[in-house]
């Protein structure tokens, strides 16, 4: 077995995806990627198309840094794929920590103020007015207050994992919302054929 199929099994082992899957998902990122390395503007590229009333490049940043987790500036197959099994496949526990470290934009573990803001605004640019929102959420920052005082259960000013996962699990609708897939839309994640 040579090192690169040797690599692509090693994949099964750490996503929920069978080793045809795996293959079926690394030739469809390759051939949208040829160098097998998708750069920050690439991500900034798909979601202006996707939401082309908005300004989405905030967003597209935390996405692609929630996605290259070894922080060097490209989203390799093995960061994509693994990223794709946790929000496509994995338990609501697992797409929480997912959306977790999306939120912890500095990864020390902890989601500040600042941090859950400076998301939440990314999104509310990225929809613009497209989305409604009642009077208390009506901009980012009230939007923020109200989230983070809810998960903020010991009031030291930050936000832990579990305190996310169990503010998250206790709001329906933060929970529901959480559970969808936030990468779905990328172009990768619609190469896979049918049945796999």
């Amino acid at each position: 077995m040579g090192k690169h199929q040797s690599k692509l099994k090693d994949l099964s082992s750490v996503t929920k995806f069978s080793y045809a899957e795996i293959l079926a998902w690394y030739k469809g990122f390759h051939m949208d990627c040829p160098l097998g390395l998708v750069p920050l503007h690439e991500i900034k590229t798909m979601y202006r198309k996707l939401f082309p009333y908005g300004d989405a490049s905030g967003f597209a940043e935390h996405v692609f840094r929630a996605f290259d987790t070894n922080g060097d500036c490209f989203i390799d197959f093995r960061e994509f794929l693994c990223a794709i099994s946790i929000t496509s496949r994995g338990k609501t526990d697992d797409k929480l920590e997912w959306v977790f470290n999306l939120y912890d934009i500095d990864r020390d573990g902890f989601i500040t103020p600042g941090e859950m803001l400076d998301i939440i605004t990314s999104i509310y640019k990225m929809v613009g007015g497209a989305m409604k929102m009642t009077d208390d959420e009506s901009i980012p920052e009230k939007r923020m207050k109200k989230i983070f005082s809810q998960m903020d259960t010991n009031r030291d000013g930050q936000v832990s994992l579990k305190e996310f996962i169990d503010g998250a699990r206790n709001d329906r609708e933060v929970c529901i919302l959480y559970q969808a897939d936030p990468i779905a839309h990328l172009p990768w994640c619609s190469v896979v054929p049918a049945g796999l």
